[in-house]
């Protein structure tokens, strides 16, 4: 069965990066939610004032992978002990939430969050979904040789290759 879970955890690049590469993730799409301004743009959340966190959908088949699973990964490839930050990347658009569709995923969350120590990780509930503009969905498969790519994404997946390599799907590097 499909089911959808929405993550931020810093630049939506990074994790559809990731999250793509997962079996029994069917689709990921970059977009935003948390805030209070209907159909917002990039411009306007990297204001930081809609309230918005940087996030991605995830579409993936629970046959394959849990969420559990993708908690642990989630928690495991960014840094959810800094708050409003990932590396270069500062505003509370980049903050490390949780928003959950369920209370099965609402545990799972605080499960995982409470297994990362000094997480301050949000968990809160899911409400809508924005998708992002079209020259940000699969950023990393289309701008591989761009610097952010190189220096900031590259690394998260061969640390997700190194660490969940099980999990990634076959010809994806």
């Amino acid at each position: 069965m499909t089911k959808l879970a929405t993550l931020a955890g810093g630049c939506f690049w990074c994790t559809e990066a990731i999250f793509r590469r997962l079996n029994g993730v069917t689709k990921v799409t970059s977009g935003y939610t948390g805030g209070t301004v209907a159909n917002p743009t990039y411009e306007q959340v990297c204001t930081g004032k809609t309230g918005h966190a940087e996030a991605i959908q995830v579409e993936y088949d629970d046959n394959v992978i849990t969420y559990a699973v993708l908690m642990e990964v989630f928690f495991a490839l960014h840094d959810p002990t800094t708050l409003n930050q990932q590396g270069a990347d500062v505003g509370t658009q980049y903050r490390s939430a949780v928003f959950y569709h369920d209370e099965q995923q609402k545990e799972e969350a605080e499960k995982a969050k409470d297994q990362a120590k000094g997480a301050v990780t949000e968990i809160v509930t899911y409400t809508v979904f924005y998708p992002a503009e079209i020259d940000h969905q699969q950023y990393y498969e289309i701008n591989q040789n761009a610097g952010y790519c190189s220096f900031v994404i590259a690394p998260k997946i061969h640390k997700l290759l190194d660490k969940y390599g099980q999990l990634v799907k076959s010809g994806y590097k």
